[in-house]
């Protein structure tokens, strides 16, 4: 034991005079004057505890092998309690890990313990540090590093995993085709609302044009009759008359044996001898 002992800042010293505890020193230089100092030395700097693999019964009775992490550390402020309190806080750390992870392991089923290892991870961690409290030892984290089911758990384990890859598989295969299904038959129906507007537009146009065309004949029969009409208001007796003729002379050139006149043609005839008389009497 050296007499000036140099405390650094991440550690503490405890010094007892004959036995009797003093407190806790440093950081800085502390004195032990032997055989009347004894002390012990504590770092308070944050320590990594390899919990040795164990094999913990599930819920469910199912064998299962873990190991893991605790990371601690000791309370600066309660720092004589590691001293005063516990023989070797390490060790009393280790099997009070050891115990508390085959609690925690044996409320829990199988399933959940492949698949809950954060929530184990806290519920190992506020189990230790509400019992290493009284250490002065604070528990930080805890980390599992490994979870070895037994084999034949495993290849069942495995099987389900296929199976359930296979599932998957099936589902996305047959969402798949239910996708295609839907945008096909929403593309067909596409193309019937469009086929069905063309189609509706078409007999819109033709009805339209049909009707247009209408209209232009009607006004070109109303064009033709009212020409026709005013070219009839300017045409004579005579003029008529002589129209009647031609009509006469035609009939006449016919090879026909018999003839349909119509009974303006006596008046006609009439007319002329009538003008023919008055052309004689001038003469």
């Amino acid at each position: 034991m050296a007499i000036i002992n140099f405390v650094r800042d991440y550690e503490r010293l405890a010094r007892f005079r004959f036995g009797r505890f003093e407190g806790m020193l440093g950081p800085g230089i502390v004195f032990a004057v032997p055989i009347i100092h004894q002390i012990a030395r504590l770092d308070t700097r944050t320590e990594v505890l390899d919990i040795p693999r164990q094999t913990n019964i599930t819920r469910d009775n199912a064998p299962i092998e873990i190991d893991f992490l605790v990371y601690m550390r000791v309370n600066v402020n309660d720092a004589q309690r590691a001293v005063l309190e516990v023989e070797n806080y390490h060790q009393a750390v280790v099997g009070l890990a050891t115990t508390t992870l085959r609690a925690v392991i044996g409320d829990i089923a199988l399933d959940d313990v492949l698949s809950q290892r954060e929530r184990i991870n806290e519920l190992i961690r506020a189990k230790l540090d509400s019992e290493t409290e009284r250490w002065g030892i604070k528990v930080t984290n805890v980390e599992i590093r490994e979870i070895d089911p037994p084999r034949e758990i495993q290849e069942a384990m495995n099987r389900q995993m296929s199976a359930e890859r296979v599932r998957r598989s099936v589902i996305l295969e047959a969402e798949g085709t239910r996708q295609s299904d839907i945008t096909v038959a929403e593309g067909q129906k596409q193309a019937a609302i469009l086929k069905a507007e063309g189609g509706r537009q078409a007999e819109i146009l033709q009805a339209e044009g049909d009707k247009q065309a209408a209209v232009l004949r009607a006004e070109g029969f109303a064009d033709a009759l009212a020409r026709i009409f005013e070219t009839a208001r300017t045409v004579d007796g005579n003029t008529m008359r002589l129209q009647y003729l031609e009509m006469l002379k035609s009939i006449g050139a016919s090879p026909a044996s018999k003839f349909v006149l119509p009974l303006q043609v006596t008046d006609v005839l009439g007319s002329l001898s009538d003008r023919l008389g008055e052309s004689k009497k001038d003469e």
